[in-house]
This record gives C-alpha cells, structure tokens and sequence, in this order.
C-alpha cells in the first residue's frame, strides 16, 4: 500500500486532439507517480470531469472547439477542487499566458517541452509549485500587477524585506515546507506571508506571485 507521500498523482488530460491525447497517456503510463484517470476535448466535457474525477492536476490545452483552456480553468476554479490545473499548449502569445494565469492556471508550458521535464512539471505542480515556461514567462509578467499601481508605480514598494525573501523562494517553484525551512520560519509564517503579500498586489494565485517577482524583484 503507499503512504500519502506515495500516492499517485491523478491526471486528467485536456486537449482536442485524440492524437495527442493518446501520446500522453502513452508518455504518462511510464510514469509510477501518475496515473490518467479521464481525457477531454471540449470546455464543457472538461469541467464536468474534473467535478466527476476531482483529480489532482489537470493537464489543459489552451485552444479548445468550445472555448478556451482558459475560460475551463476558470470554470473548474468555481467548483473549489484542490485540482490544480498546468496548461499545455503551443501556443505562446502574451494575450494567451496573462488569460490562463489570470484565470487561476498554476502553470504554462509549451508542447516543446520534453517528456521527462513534462512529468517533472506535473509531479512539481501537483506538489504545490507553480511552473512558467521560461520562453514566455518574461514577456508577459509586467501585465499580470492587478492593480498593483494604486500602492506605487509597480506595486514593489510595499513589498517588505522578508516578503521579497518569501516570494524568491516561490518564483524558485519552492513549497511552503521547503520556504520554511530555507527561512527558519514555520509553514503557518510563511503561509502568512504569501497571502499578505497577496493582498498587497491585489493577486490572487501562487504563479502570479512568482511571476511578479521575476518582473520587478528579480535584478
């Protein structure tokens, strides 16, 4: 039997075509933390899976028949699941990323990616991390503020010292556990920390924080 910390991590999979769908199913069957528990190809059929399945990750093309990865994230979001969505798409427009963080998306990665890195990102996210692919990442964060401009002209001034330390620790794909013990702090802090620093920018999710960070923290 496996302890919690051995439990597979259930996937659900997204993506209009069978083609693909069957690729990573095939990718996801060598892996021993994964297991596919449903696929999609629509918006709508989606949404009603993941509130069937409730899986821990789902696995979201941004280009659907019936909408967009984005407007599924959002949907699946509302039916307050701890399933944490990773987009996966070939797509790389800036309108495209800002749409799927802003939705509530806990990574963007790109189909070039290769198979050992995609299970990495989907065990990472299922962990709690939030993953931005690299390529895109930098191109958009300056967008995602929400605001942050009423507090000062990128939000940055009312970040303090400790907060930038907590929110170089996320941008690093870190868990609270692993912030906690990098800071000496308890998990209970640094939760504590991330959700003021949250309200501060007027952000609402793990990627956005991390994202922030990259664009006006980071030099």
């Amino acid at each position: 039997m496996n302890t919690p910390d051995q439990r597979r991590i259930r996937l659900l999979i997204v993506d209009d075509h069978e083609v693909v769908r069957i690729g990573l199913r095939t990718l996801f069957g060598r892996a021993p933390r994964l297991e596919v528990v449903g696929e999609a190809g629509s918006v709508q059929t989606a949404v009603a899976e993941a509130q069937r399945l409730a899986p821990d990750v789902v696995l979201m093309d941004i280009r659907l028949p019936d909408g967009s990865g984005s407007d599924a994230c959002r949907l699946i979001q509302k039916l307050h699941l701890d399933t944490r969505v990773l987009v996966l798409t070939s797509f790389a427009d800036d309108d495209a990323v800002f749409e799927a963080i802003a939705a509530g998306a806990d990574g963007y990665l790109l189909k070039e990616i290769d198979g050992d890195g995609l299970i990495r990102a989907v065990e990472s996210v299922a962990a709690g991390q939030s993953i931005l692919d690299p390529s895109v990442t930098r191109r958009v964060i300056g967008r995602i503020k929400s605001g942050a401009d009423s507090a000062g002209k990128d939000g940055t001034d009312v970040v303090s010292a400790q907060e930038r330390r907590v929110l170089a620790l996320v941008a690093q794909g870190k868990t609270n556990k692993e912030i906690a013990a990098d800071l000496g702090l308890s998990d209970k802090t640094v939760k504590n920390y991330l959700s003021n620093v949250l309200g501060k920018l007027k952000l609402s999710r793990r990627s956005q924080a991390a994202a922030f960070y990259v664009q006006h923290l980071a030099r």
